[in-house]
C-alpha cells in the first residue's frame, strides 16, 4: 500500500503528497473538492480588514480570519480583493459546544435538506443565496424549512485565488 497519492485533472498531476496533507492542505480547488465526502463548500467572498483584524465576507456574513491565517493573507496581498472561501462540511456544525467554541462565527442559514446516515446528518443549508453543507451529530433539532444557527471552525478554513483556483492557504 503506498504511502503518498496523486491526483490528476485531464492527465495533469495537480497534487502528489500523503492523503492528510492532500485533504488538510489542498494544492487547487480542484483538489480540494476531489478529496473529502460530501466535497468542500466554496463560497465567493472578499477578504475585508477592519479595525486590524481581516475578515472573509459574502453578503452580510462576516466571518474572522484567525490572526495566523490572517498573517498570510497579507503576505500574498489578497486584503480587499475577491477569493473562494474554502470550508469542509466537518468544520460546520450546530451543536451547542460547537456555537459556544466559535461563537465569533456563527453564520444564519435555512435548512433545505436534511440527510441521516445513521451516525451523522448532512444538512443542506442556503445562507446569502449560497449552498453549504454541514456534518453534524444525528442528534441536531435542525428541521426542514427553518433557520438555524452553525458555527464554522475557521481554524480550518481554506482560501483560493478566485481567478487561478491555487490555495492562498
Amino acid at each position: 500500500m503506498g504511502t503518498r497519492i496523486v491526483v490528476m485533472k485531464d492527465g495533469i498531476v495537480q497534487q502528489v503528497d500523503t492523503p492528510r496533507r492532500i485533504y488538510d492542505h489542498p494544492a487547487n480547488m480542484f483538489v480540494a473538492g476531489f478529496i473529502g465526502s460530501p466535497q468542500m463548500n466554496f463560497i465567493n467572498s472578499k477578504v475585508v480588514e477592519e479595525g486590524g483584524k481581516l475578515f472573509v465576507v459574502f453578503g452580510n456574513t462576516k466571518l474572522p480570519i484567525p490572526e495566523d491565517k490572517a498573517k498570510v493573507v497579507r503576505e500574498k496581498g489578497y486584503v480587499g480583493k475577491e477569493v473562494v472561501f474554502g470550508i469542509r462540511p466537518e468544520h460546520i456544525d450546530d451543536s451547542t459546544d460547537f456555537l459556544n467554541e466559535f461563537k465569533d462565527s456563527i453564520i444564519d442559514a435555512k435548512v433545505e435538506v436534511m440527510e441521516h446516515m445513521g451516525s451523522e446528518t448532512y444538512l443542506y443549508l442556503v445562507c446569502e443565496g449560497n449552498n453549504i453543507v454541514a456534518r453534524v451529530e444525528p442528534t441536531t433539532k435542525a428541521k426542514i424549512d427553518a433557520n438555524v444557527k452553525v458555527a464554522v471552525d475557521m481554524n480550518r478554513m481554506h482560501l483560493f485565488d478566485k481567478e487561478t483556483e491555487i490555495a492562498i492557504l
